[in-house]
């Protein structure tokens, strides 16, 4: 009866220890090592500590500096200059914007990733930082990541220092050539047509919106066919309440108007600290222009309809994030 094949092992036997090679249990062994040394590595990488913020931030303003000092940095045309408004302008912002308003930010996605696009938004609060916080939050909060080009009125490019800083962070003159030059790059570009008649109101008519002038901006967006953006912001109203206006002092520094608040001028600087209220900023759904040519610009029965559209949205929005809020500092 025939013995069945005994098949020996794969490197077993004296004649393969000769030959150098290694028992299974040795290769086991060396892999085994190898496995736990890469696993030492990896940990090694995970737990090594993350830079602090503080360090981060400080890297980032030295590699700022060396850019400021070496000339590698652009300006555009209007004397915008995206390096200097990203690690020195807006970061002051940041603290009012997340610590001191709380703003929560909504419709953010109605900002086109790419093209351009015009941001309409109710003006209030006295002073305007309302206009400094929707730049930030297009810029923080937009997942592009876009810079907001706001029109300005005169008096701020007019002011010594304010109007070089203006420039800088991207801001125009508020007139129908710059604003169609920067659409057709574009850009998105910020509005705020109440103007000063909106800043400046008194506090009792608070969220009150204005006369939103002759519907300039929307002449602009028809020339150029980019969406106009409704944008909503409840809180600013409060954070200065005018209760009155200084009119002669207005007159004496070329003011539109010089405001009398529960705070200031009674407190001096300390009444220049805006009030903590809860902020929401909201962008509305686009509403299109492109469908109707750029001829339109020159309909006024269009323009009207389309600026009162405009006005509607927002006015109906604020009614209705009032609505919701619960507390003017908590909302």
């Amino acid at each position: 009866m025939a013995e069945a094949r005994v098949i020996p092992l794969r490197g077993g036997g004296r004649a393969s220890r000769e030959r150098g090679e290694r028992r299974p249990d040795e290769a086991f062994d060396g892999a085994a090592r190898e496995l736990a040394a890469d696993a030492e590595r990896v940990t090694a990488r995970e737990s090594a500590p993350e830079p602090a913020d503080w360090e981060k931030r400080l890297a980032e303003l030295l590699a700022f500096a060396r850019r400021r000092v070496q000339g590698e940095y652009e300006v555009d045309e209007f004397g915008f200059d995206p390096d200097l408004t990203d690690n020195l302008l807006l970061p002051v912002f940041r603290p009012l914007y997340e610590k001191w308003f709380r703003v929560e930010t909504s419709g953010v996605h109605n900002i086109p990733a790419e093209g351009g696009a015009l941001i309409v938004a109710n003006h209030s609060g006295t002073m305007p930082l309302d206009a400094m916080m929707t730049a930030y939050a297009v810029r923080a909060e937009h997942p592009a990541g876009r810079y907001l080009r706001m029109l300005g009125a005169d008096l701020v490019f007019k002011t010594p220092v304010l109007g070089a800083v203006a420039r800088k962070s991207g801001q125009t003159l508020a007139c129908h050539p710059d604003a169609e030059r920067l659409l057709r790059s574009d850009e998105v570009v910020g509005v705020w047509p109440e103007g000063f008649k909106g800043i400046g109101k008194p506090y009792r008519d608070r969220y009150k919106l204005q006369r939103f002038g002759r519907g300039g901006f929307v002449s602009a967006a028809l020339r150029t066919g980019v969406p106009i953006i409704p944008c909503s912001i409840v809180g600013a109203e409060e954070i200065y309440p005018k209760i009155g206006d200084l009119k002669p002092l207005a007159r004496l520094f070329g003011f539109p108007y010089f405001p009398v608040t529960p705070f200031f001028p009674w407190l001096g600087p300390l009444g220049v600290v805006p009030l903590p209220t809860k902020w929401h900023i909201e962008f509305g759904e686009p509403i299109s222009t492109a469908e109707h040519g750029p001829s339109a610009a020159d309909d006024p029965m269009l323009v009207f309809n389309l600026t009162d559209q405009v006005r509607e949205t927002i006015q109906q929005t604020l009614y209705r994030l009032l609505a919701q809020r619960r507390n003017i500092f908590l909302g």
